[in-house]
């Protein structure tokens, strides 16, 4: 019989070689470029895909036009051909700001507003630049009125006064507006556009706090219920211990991979997280749950042979389980596309350390907090001498 808690030094000593390396690298990570890579879902910022028609522009040139223009930006070259630009929020935020305060009209108030035909004759000095874009929908006169000569599509005559920014289509107005005329002209045409994003930092600023608080509040509402279910809080500690290293092993890793390969963490990791402690516990209690039923019925047994002929009686189980997942995951890591390829791989790596600390941290945790209390209680009997009197069924 594989002696498992007899040799759980050596699993703790493992352990701290998985979490050391990557929890340096995830205390690093305010302090450096290295570490920890978030995206603008936490960050804010503007991210800029395009490629050039030139393949030999570098990131490094794009960075220069960024800075002749007065905008820090940090650049680099995708698989694809295409050059990611990550810079301040720019583009998007200034125009919803500055287009109501115009168009809400309270100048003129009272009689402007209920009648329709006060309202193109209430300003008429500036209303050509302002009118058609709030006023066309109302009103039909005056969608007839801001396109006299295409009177049949009064719709995309509202478009260009929003100037709307597409994913795909490069901008023409604003700070990027001017990007892009900075960068064509010191660097040749810009052939294509993937994708253009701009998030503020109150909105990232946001969704970090609530990804910490999901986090937080899932694991200690885990390890209340797992305290109330067997009635000991070194149950319950033991398992939090293990999804805190889970958590430290997950994150240290994409620590590494975003310091050497620039992997970035993104809304989808706190998911990823989630689903990794959910079936950490899993494994724990079911491991957690053998142990009471044998503590119940071996009574007077070592509690080191307890455990240990518990975990080897849920060994297979819990690898089989875990094999099954990692199959479908890797399937869908291969074959699933770059959209959700970081989302599957910190699962894989969660259910595979997860597996790990549910049968070689948590339980003999139990076993080390167990001890110790009979070290204070004067509770030191023979820990291995009833080994043979495992005869009865």
């Amino acid at each position: 019989m594989f002696d498992i808690i007899g040799k759980r030094r050596w699993f703790y000593a493992f352990s701290l070689l998985l979490t050391i390396p990557g929890l340096f690298f995830i205390l690093i990570s305010p302090f450096s470029d290295a570490g920890l890579q978030l995206t603008i879902d936490y960050t804010g910022g503007t991210r800029w895909e395009i490629k050039f028609a030139d393949p030999n522009v570098n990131p490094d040139q794009v960075e220069q036009v960024f800075a002749a223009n007065g905008l820090r930006a940090t650049a680099i070259r995708t698989e694809s051909g295409f050059i990611e630009i990550k810079t301040e929020p720019i583009g998007l935020a200034p125009a919803p700001v500055e287009s109501p305060a115009p168009s809400a009209a309270p100048g003129s108030s009272g009689s402007a507003a209920p009648s329709g035909s006060a309202a193109p004759s209430g300003s008429p000095g500036p209303s050509p630049s302002i009118a058609p874009s709030p006023s066309a929908a109302p009103s039909p006169s005056a969608s007839a009125a801001a396109a006299p000569g295409a009177s049949g599509s009064p719709a995309p005559s509202a478009s260009p006064s929003a100037a709307p920014v597409g994913n795909t289509e490069l901008p023409t107005t604003g700070k990027l507006g001017e990007m892009v005329t900075a960068l064509e002209g010191r660097l040749g045409q810009i052939e294509a556009q993937r994708s253009l994003t701009t998030i503020g930092a109150v909105v990232s600023s946001d969704l970090l706090r609530q990804a910490l608080i999901l986090i937080v509040v899932g694991s200690l509402g885990i390890v209340a219920w797992i305290t109330y279910r067997f009635r000991d809080v070194k149950f319950g500690v033991s398992a939090l211990a293990s999804l805190v290293h889970d958590v430290i092993v997950v994150v240290g890793a994409f620590a590494i991979l975003g310091t050497f390969f620039r992997v970035e963490i993104d809304a989808l990791f706190v998911t990823a997280m989630l689903t990794i402690i959910g079936f950490s516990v899993h494994d724990t209690i079911v491991v957690f749950d053998r142990i009471r039923e044998n503590k119940a019925r071996h009574l007077g047994e070592p509690f080191e042979e307890i455990v240990n002929h518990s975990i080897l009686q849920t060994f297979g189980r819990s690898v089989t389980t875990s094999l099954t997942v990692l199959i479908t995951l890797l399937a869908l890591f291969l074959f699933g596309g770059s959209a959700i390829s970081d989302f599957i791989l910190a699962l894989i790596i969660g259910i595979i350390v997860g597996t790990y600390s549910s049968i070689f941290v948590a339980s003999p945790l139990v076993v080390d907090w167990q001890a110790r209390e009979d070290r204070q209680h004067g509770r030191v009997a023979s820990s291995r001498a009833p080994r043979t009197r495992r005869a009865a069924p």
